[in-house]
């Protein structure tokens, strides 16, 4: 039995531990990690916590508003490209690669002998959203290009591997992505960088325009470009690393760049001759996320290093999404955690009409739906974090067995089936986990901004900065009419409707608590229903199924967690506490139930009677639970 968090001691959401206050991230990850690995991390997630509680989220208030520079030229008219960056970002940089949150999910990290899932890297970028997504979208797009690089990368990008999974931040470089064009936008297809090979050097040379570049100055930069002669469209692109120096002068880390900065003659840049020939033209002025420079930049006959096969770049590239995705829905549990957070302490401290806001009834009702918002949005974004990483472990294997064959003379590619169903369903619900939870978080950053009335509409507080931060989660990677056609793309190319409706079922077949009934009831119903829905939309004109898309997907995110929330809260039950059934009905209920009069008339006592347990995680009898049930009429 849990002990109930009295919100009411704390002035605001800094100073904290983050870890120590999120029960639903703590709840999510002892039931993805083996034991094991819960009992190697939970420390370590503690400490995280409790660094970005206090120094990271300080730091990231200054970056708000004092946040990367970027200089085009030195004094004398050269072009430099040097980003100038506040000291405290400085500082946030270290305290999060050193801590291990992207090295640990590929080397084994000290007192381990494999490396950490990658769910446990999502982990660590949730707990950093808490202070500063921005700064998360670097750490996501370092993991998404050492993925790459681990995957499809030979002897020429290991330097560059290596560099990008470091844990000592003198050795460290980061990663980017420059996938957008001005005249693409998310049809990629359309791009028109060119790439052609210079035999004199050894290198590819790119020629054109990438229009949003976050983390500008990265060195470990992967970019899309079509060679000559290849053919228009997607199959047409091949994948490029473009690090930001000269590659034939080799790789900078970020620290070697600045110390090159501070210490050339006359200078407040790198100088010309370490350059790649590339040019950022400027900084954009972005409405948040501060703390990430994001840029327009001009290929100039850049160096650039190919990556994996000519014209399979932007199937390698998709590799990097899925992860980009991941993070985009873990950044966004962690901003809805911090704004519930925010939320929770200001309503125990706030006075009103003679007491807390807390106290009175539409507050209740408004904490507990936000909070069973955070437990969906976390559970949902963590089981496909669990499958992602199964995933991930099972092709690295793979790999290892494809090696050792070829080692003894063979030439045969041995597919793993647990690893093909696992990608079949994890294809269909990462752009599901993006589009809903990134809407989720905006929804909720608002709201968390009327709670605090007008102090959180002022820059004084951080739910101004949350809401701004939020903003852009919806865009990044993918609007959600763009991924919910890759919801269509999925159901029909993967068939991943059977791996889905194979996983829900399996669910629902575990929940036997009376107290769960009428909530299985409903969601086995509305799962039927899904059914036939997609049964006809595989029918239906292009035109209409895409019409549907978008309903499709929040859809299937709904009877998802309905079941997931279902089987976490009969597993809890038969421990003795039913605060996650509470959850679960509540989430039945909002989402997937008919209610007479939408629900005016029934008289749902629930956020007035269980308010501790749900927004103060205090535990619940589940006798209690059962008993008060409804009878059948």
């Amino acid at each position: 039995m849990s002990s109930r968090i009295d919100f009411g001691q704390f002035d605001e959401g800094r100073g904290v531990n983050y870890w120590a206050l999120d029960r639903t991230l703590q709840r999510e990850l002892e039931r993805i990690y083996t034991n094991e690995e819960f009992a190697w991390a939970e420390p370590r997630l503690a400490s995280f916590g409790r660094t970005v509680g206090h120094t990271i989220a300080d730091n990231a208030d200054y970056i708000d508003d004092n946040g990367p520079v970027l200089e085009p030229y030195d004094k004398h008219g050269e072009v430099q490209n040097y980003v100038r960056y506040p000291a405290e970002q400085h500082e946030n940089e270290e305290l999060a690669y050193e801590a291990g949150i992207v090295a640990d999910s590929f080397h084994a990290p000290p007192d381990r002998e494999e490396p950490m899932p990658f769910s446990h890297n999502l982990a660590m970028q949730y707990l950093l959203s808490y202070a500063d997504p921005g700064f998360d979208c670097p750490v996501a797009m370092t993991t998404g290009a050492a993925l790459v690089l681990e995957r499809f990368g030979g002897e020429e990008i290991a330097p560059y591997y290596g560099a990008l999974t470091s844990r000592d931040s003198d050795d460290l470089i980061e990663g980017a992505m420059f996938l957008t064009e001005k005249q693409g936008g998310s049809d990629v297809g359309a791009n028109e960088t060119r790439a052609a090979y210079d035999e004199e050097s050894g290198y590819w040379r790119l020629e054109g325009e990438k229009w949003f570049c976050s983390n500008v100055d990265a060195e470990g930069t992967l970019a899309l470009a079509r060679a000559e002669g290849a053919p228009a469209g997607t199959d047409g692109l091949s994948l490029f690393l473009v690090p930001h120096a000269d590659p034939e002068g080799g790789a900078m880390t970020k620290r070697e760049r600045r110390e090159l900065a501070a210490n050339a003659s006359g200078r407040k840049g790198i100088p010309s001759a370490k350059l790649n020939d590339q040019y950022y033209r400027r900084l954009k002025d972005k409405l948040g996320t501060v703390s990430v420079p994001t840029g327009e930049v001009e290929f100039t006959g850049a160096k650039a290093i190919l990556v994996g096969e000519e014209g399979n770049g932007f199937k390698q590239m998709t590799e990097m999404l899925n992860v980009e995705r991941l993070s985009n829905a873990a950044a966004s549990c962690g901003i809805m955690g911090r704004a519930l957070l925010e939320s929770r302490i200001y309503a125990a401290n706030r006075e009103a009409f003679g007491e807390t806001i807390d106290r009175h009834p539409l507050m209740r009702a408004d904490l507990v739906d936000m909070t069973v918002d955070h437990e969906a949005a976390t559970a949902f974004t963590f089981e496909v974090a669990r499958l992602f990483s199964e995933r991930e472990r099972l092709e690295r294997e793979n790999r290892e067995k494809l090696e050792n064959t070829r080692r003894r003379g063979e030439n045969k590619r041995r597919r793993d089936e647990n690893a093909e169903e696992t990608y079949r369903l994890m294809r269909l619900l990462i752009p599901i986990a993006k589009a809903r939870t990134a809407r989720m978080a905006v929804d909720t950053a608002s709201y968390a901004m009327e709670i605090h009335g007008g102090n959180g509409y002022v820059d004084d507080f951080v739910t101004n900065r949350l809401l701004r931060d939020a903003q852009v989660l919806p865009i990044w990677e993918g609007t959600e009419n763009i991924l919910s056609l890759d919801v269509l793309r999925a159901l029909d190319r993967e068939a991943a409707h059977e791996p889905f409706f194979e996983a829900v079922q399996d669910r629902l077949e575990t929940v036997t608590h009376s107290a769960l009934e009428d909530s299985a009831g409903v969601v086995e119903s509305e799962y039927h229903d899904l059914a036939g829905a997609l049964a006809t939309l595989a029918d239906a004109e292009t035109d209409d199924a895409q019409l549907s898309a978008k309903r499709l997907a929040h859809y299937v995110f709904d009877v998802f967690t309905a079941a997931l929330l279902l089987e976490q809260a009969q597993t809890a039950l038969e421990g003795g506490d039913g605060r996650t059934a509470l959850v679960a009905r509540r989430f039945v209920a909002n989402e997937l139930a008919d209610s007479e009069a939408r629900g005016i008339i029934e008289g749902d006592r629930l956020p007035l009677e269980h308010f501790d347990p749900v927004v103060r995680f205090a535990s619940v009898d589940p006798e209690a639970l059962s008993e008060s049930v409804p009878a059948d009429d």
